[in-house]
């Protein structure tokens, strides 16, 4: 994210300095425990439903050898043996990392073994795809025909199916930016003001999937790992600042201590607002952005104001959606001067290369 001038590091910094402030506006809460979440994911992935890793390697081997070179894939064995996770899972009262839902639902991908959920690998193609029970055989049956003889009706059908039954396509982008959020965001207060867990990461759509994370080599038959077009990259970064207000206002709202969490929240949505407004002035053909702007200023960042942080929420999401309907990124040009650049992403795609 940027505003001219500012990183979003110095933004955060900025921000913290600023939580005295903060503070002031945020009202005392009742010290129960924040909404907490089960081993089925922050994305709500359904574990009886998620077939593993493999099942999408099957056909998607470039896409599956570029996932090994994450942190995401990494994950998995290497989260339970760094001294700063046991630490918040000691204070957290989890034994074991591996087998408990506090750390299960953002780091590892949960499935159902043996009537318990048991993570088979860190997080992976349905924590961002969805549960693939439902639909990867309809993804992946070129409508009962082979990929040449398949109409582009059938092929539209199909993926509209798929959609249907719960996958979450790459032109989906707000939905997969949710997934993305859900977990960058931590959605658990305790895990913060017990646990000492970081409130998120500095987490920006575009740097991210751009990065060690792009598995772009469907399309050209596994040649390339293709960078998101222009169009894209506009609609990756007004989306991911929308679903970063959208998560921080919905935080906020059940957040229930005025504590770490509530302040990093605000400080976020605080952040996320402004720069919304910045892109509202650099893109004033899209009016939405400037609605957006206006939600975000809708409810004030206190406790115990759910019913107003939510209906502001709600308002985000509805608008946003109805920007990915609306609009591709081809007139947001304007956008460009603030979408951080190639130098910028977290980590560096993998080349593509054969695959047996």
């Amino acid at each position: 994210m940027s505003i001219p001038g500012r990183s979003t590091h110095e933004l955060r910094r900025f921000a913290s300095a600023r939580w005295i402030a903060l503070g002031s506006i945020l009202g005392l809460g009742g010290l129960v425990t924040a909404f907490s979440l089960t081993a089925s994911g922050a994305s709500g992935t359904d574990p009886s439903r998620v077939l593993g890793p493999n099942a999408c390697a099957e056909c998607h081997k470039q896409e599956a050898e570029a996932w090994k070179a994450t942190h995401h894939f990494k994950t998995f064995r290497e989260m339970p043996r760094r001294p700063k996770a046991n630490e918040i899972a000691e204070k957290m009262g989890v034994s074991r990392i591996r087998s408990e839902g506090v750390c299960l639902t953002c780091h590892y991908t949960v499935q159902d073994k043996d009537n318990q959920k048991q993570p088979i690998a860190g997080i992976s193609c349905e924590s961002c795809h969805g549960a693939g029970e439902s639909w990867i055989k309809i993804h992946s049956g070129y409508s009962g025909k082979t990929e040449k003889s398949e109409t582009k009706a059938e092929k539209d059908a199909r993926f509209k199916l798929a959609a249907s039954k719960g996958m979450i396509r790459p032109s989906s982008i707000y939905h997969l930016a949710k997934n993305c959020y859900g977990c960058h965001v931590v959605p658990q207060e305790d895990l913060v003001n017990k646990g000492g867990h970081p409130a998120g990461s500095d987490f920006e759509l575009v740097s991210w999937t751009q990065g060690e994370v792009r598995h772009n080599t469907w399309h050209s038959k596994g040649k390339q790992n293709v960078p998101a077009s222009a169009p894209r990259r506009r609609m990756l970064y007004l989306v991911g600042l929308g679903v970063e207000l959208e998560t921080g206002l919905r935080a906020i709202g059940r957040a229930t201590a005025r504590k770490l969490y509530a302040f990093e929240m605000a400080s976020r949505v605080d952040i996320a607002r402004r720069q919304l407004a910045v892109a509202a002035k650099a893109a004033p053909n899209v009016p939405e952005i400037g609605k957006l702007v206006e939600f975000a200023h809708s409810a004030g960042l206190r406790l115990n104001n759910e019913a107003s942080l939510t209906a502001a929420a709600d308002g985000v999401a509805k608008l946003l959606v109805s920007i990915t309907e609306k609009y591709d990124g081809a007139t947001m040009a304007g956008l460009d001067a603030l979408i951080p650049g190639p130098d910028k992403t977290k980590g560096k795609a993998r080349e593509a290369s054969a695959v047996d």
